[in-house]
C-alpha cells in the first residue's frame, strides 16, 4: 500500500468535512450492515475525509472468545474491503490500535453524569441480556462512542436509529466541554441513510435482522454462499393471501421486497407490476437468486482478502499511523485544557 504523508492527511482533512463510524467484530456482517452501512461508506469517501474503525474495545463489553474476535477482527477488515472500502481514499483502521480512544473516553467519563449514561436504551437492554456481566465498561460505553467520534474532529456520523441517543451524548459532551474550556470540538451531526438501512429477521419479519441471533436461518450473512442465500430466502416466513405489495399488514413480503430493491434496484412499484399476478413461491425464488448474484462478487473479494494476511496487517498499520496522527492533536489539546502536565513543554 502506498503511504500517505502528513502534509497530504493534513490537506485533505482541511479540505473537507470528515465522517466517523465503525463496526463491531462481534460477528459475521449481514446484508444490512452492507445495504445500511457499508455501501453509504464506499459512496461517502468518494466526498468526505473518512475514518472507518473496527470497534474492537466496544464488542469486549460482552464477553468474547479471544481467538474468535481476532479472527473476527481481520474478517471485518476484508469485508470492508471486498465491499469497496478504498485504504487510499478512507482511514482503516482498528480501534484498540489508537490508544487516544480509550485516554479521551477516561476524560470523557469525568464530564459525563450517572443519569446520561443510565438511561441509555441500549444500557437497558444488553443488561436484561446480559444479566451475569452488567460491567462498568457497558455503563460507559457511549462515553467511548463519543472518544470515537469527537478525536477526530467528525463533522458527520452515520448512524441507525439505535445509535441517535449515543450521538446525542457525543454531542452534549462537545458542548458543555466546549463551555468549560473553550471551543475545542466539532459538534457532530447525524448521517442517516433512507433506503435499506432496516432488514428484518427473514423468520421474525418484525424484528430487526441481527448478527447476534441465534437462529442463523433469519440472517443473510456477506460470506453465504449462493445455495445458503436461496435456501433461507425460500424459507423465510410470509404473510397471509397471496398479493406481493408493499404494505405495513404484510412485513413477510415487505422484508423480501426491500431485499430484491437493494439487490435489483428496482423501486417497490416497479417490483409490484413485476410480480403482480404471481405466487410467493416464485417471488421468494426471484428474491434469493437476486439477492446472491448481488453478494456472490463481495464473498469472492472477501476470501480473497480474508486469506492475505499481511496486507491486512499493512493496511491496518498504515491506517493506525493516519489515525494516530489527527488523534494525538486533539488529545493534546484536550489535556491541555484541562491542565495535565506535559513532559514536552
Amino acid at each position: 500500500m502506498e503511504k500517505q504523508n502528513s502534509k497530504t492527511n493534513t490537506d485533505t482533512i482541511t479540505r473537507r468535512k470528515t465522517i466517523l463510524s465503525g463496526i463491531q467484530p462481534s460477528g459475521k456482517l449481514t446484508i444490512g450492515h452492507l445495504s445500511g452501512a457499508l455501501d453509504n461508506w464506499v459512496k461517502l469517501q468518494d466526498e468526505y475525509n473518512c475514518f472507518y474503525m473496527i470497534a474492537d474495545l466496544h464488542a469486549i463489553t460482552v464477553r468474547q472468545v479471544p481467538a474468535l474476535l481476532r479472527s473476527q477482527t481481520l474478517e471485518t477488515v476484508a469485508i470492508y474491503l471486498a465491499c469497496g472500502i478504498d485504504p487510499k481514499k478512507s482511514t482503516l483502521f482498528v480501534q484498540s490500535h489508537v490508544a487516544e480512544h480509550s485516554q479521551l473516553a477516561w476524560v470523557l467519563n469525568c464530564f459525563t453524569g450517572m443519569g446520561e449514561c443510565s438511561k441509555m436504551t441500549q444500557f437497558k437492554d444488553k443488561s436484561k441480556t446480559h444479566k451475569e456481566n452488567i460491567n462498568v465498561g457497558l455503563f460507559s460505553y457511549p462515553t467511548l462512542m463519543a472518544a470515537d467520534i469527537l478525536l477526530y474532529q467528525a463533522d458527520l456520523v452515520p448512524v441507525g436509529e439505535d445509535q441517535k441517543q449515543h450521538l446525542e451524548l457525543s454531542r452534549n459532551l462537545a458542548q458543555r466541554f466546549n463551555h468549560y474550556y473553550s471551543n475545542t470540538f466539532k459538534i457532530p451531526e447525524p448521517y442517516i441513510p433512507k433506503i435499506g438501512a432496516r432488514i428484518m429477521s427473514l423468520q421474525e419479519p418484525t424484528k430487526k435482522m441481527s448478527k447476534s441471533d441465534e437462529n442463523e436461518r433469519n440472517i443473510i450473512f456477506i460470506d453465504d454462499t449462493r445455495e445458503q442465500i436461496i435456501n433461507k430466502v425460500k424459507r423465510s416466513v410470509t404473510d397471509s393471501g397471496s398479493e406481493i405489495k408493499m404494505a405495513a399488514d404484510k412485513p413477510g413480503i415487505s422484508n423480501l421486497m426491500t431485499l430484491y430493491n437493494i439487490a435489483t434496484g428496482k423501486n417497490f412499484t416497479e417490483i409490484e407490476s413485476e410480480f403482480s399476478g404471481k405466487g410467493y413461491g416464485d417471488f421468494k425464488l426471484a428474491v434469493g437468486e437476486a439477492v446472491a448474484d448481488y453478494i456472490q462478487p463481495i464473498r469472492e473479494k472477501f476470501i480473497e482478502y480474508r486469506n492475505d494476511k499481511k496486507m491486512l496487517n499493512d493496511i491496518l498499520k498504515e491506517g493506525a499511523s493516519n489515525a494516530h496522527f489527527v488523534a494525538s492533536r486533539t488529545l493534546s489539546k484536550v489535556y491541555k485544557k484541562i491542565g495535565l502536565y506535559s513532559l514536552d513543554k
